[in-house]
């Protein structure tokens, strides 16, 4: 009798296309190249997503930057949380939710309530707490806050492609009106107050929303951009839920996972590539793990990218060239934890 498994591709069977015989590459496949020759991408994300930006770089594909420091002070400009390795200087961007806050405040939509802190006689962004060089005045933070979030939208008027990795759903609040922090108030810069600060632990339905929200807003600023969508496989650090972390980090992820699937499925213009799947799923080795089972070795990062590069033009090569240590930013042979705010929450 026929049925509707009998002439499916062996990628369609466990046996044949996991078991044995797996390949990124063919996990990535997909009907139409994610990126074609001569297009541009932008990206934001998690820590995770940082690490891969060197590798586009030097397979000759145009990322596009629009926010970076002097040159004068790229050789000296040390910094910990990823502001200027992305598109730009927004740093990482953990949730969908301060996603869209970010083209909320960027289209003048929104103004979080709690828009600045001061300490040590600076003014300091709650959104980028970390910036090596904060502003000394107000007049100086209006001016530089202006100046990012006019980089921010020009980087996607300038994009053909816009990746985006989910990291978490956990995230710290304002209790005034739900801006999302990308750390704990307290960890890096400002002060915890719990009459003001809330923990949230975001759903796959809000997840969606805000990622449908976010793009709806993004394709306002450049009709004809496309998305692709990617989930971290890093593992949480450490949990607010009061749930083992490890309980913690699997609901985080299939949340993530499952808001990606969501969303391409409403978007013609969305895709989603299996970086989480390459580096976390039963096939994967070992090594590509450090030993504490959290942070992603270089090894796993070669072949995430090996397949994102083989799911762009037919004529990109099928092997990520590893990055020059000039190429852009250094890649380290592990995700470091010190890029991550929510290492910041670690006693």
């Amino acid at each position: 009798m026929d049925h509707p498994y009998q002439g499916a591709p062996d990628r369609a069977f466990w046996a044949r296309a996991v078991a044995t015989g797996f390949s990124p590459a063919g996990l990535a496949r997909a009907s139409a190249p994610l990126l074609t020759q001569g297009e541009k991408l932008a990206s934001a994300g998690s820590c995770f997503a940082a690490n891969l930006v060197p590798y586009l770089e030097a397979a000759g594909i145009g990322y596009v930057r629009t926010e970076m420091p002097p040159p004068a002070f790229r050789d000296v400009y040390v910094e910990a949380f990823n502001y200027h390795r992305f598109s730009a200087a927004y740093g990482n961007i953990y949730t969908a939710r301060h996603l869209l806050q970010l083209m909320q405040r960027a289209l003048k939509m929104f103004r979080p309530a709690e828009g600045r802190w001061y300490g040590e006689g600076r003014v300091i962004d709650p959104f980028r707490p970390g910036l090596a060089f904060p502003a000394a005045s107000d007049a100086e933070f209006d001016v530089l806050t202006a100046q990012h979030l006019d980089r921010v939208l020009a980087a996607l008027r300038l994009a053909d492609v816009f990746v985006f990795t989910l990291g978490l759903t956990e995230a710290w609040v304002s209790r005034l009106d739900g801006a999302v922090f990308p750390a704990c108030p307290g960890t890096i810069a400002g002060a915890f107050d719990p009459a003001r600060h809330a923990f949230q632990n975001f759903t796959a339905a809000e997840t969606t929303a805000d990622l449908l929200a976010a793009f709806a807003l993004i394709r306002t600023v450049n009709p004809a951009i496309r998305f692709v969508l990617t989930v971290s496989p890093v593992p949480l650090v450490a949990t607010a839920t009061g749930e083992h972390v490890l309980a913690a980090s699997l609901y985080s992820k299939s949340a993530l996972r499952v808001a990606a699937q969501e969303v391409t499925l409403a978007l013609p213009h969305a895709r989603y590539f299996p970086a989480y799947e390459i580096v976390s799923g039963p096939q994967a080795p070992h090594d590509f793990y450090a030993a504490n089972r959290r942070n992603v070795t270089s090894a796993a990062i070669d072949t995430v990218m090996a397949a994102f590069l083989s799911a762009c033009d037919p004529g990109a090569p099928a092997d990520a060239p590893a990055p020059t240590p000039d190429a852009g930013v250094a890649l380290s042979a592990l995700v470091a934890d010190a890029e991550c705010e929510e290492e910041a929450s670690v006693p």
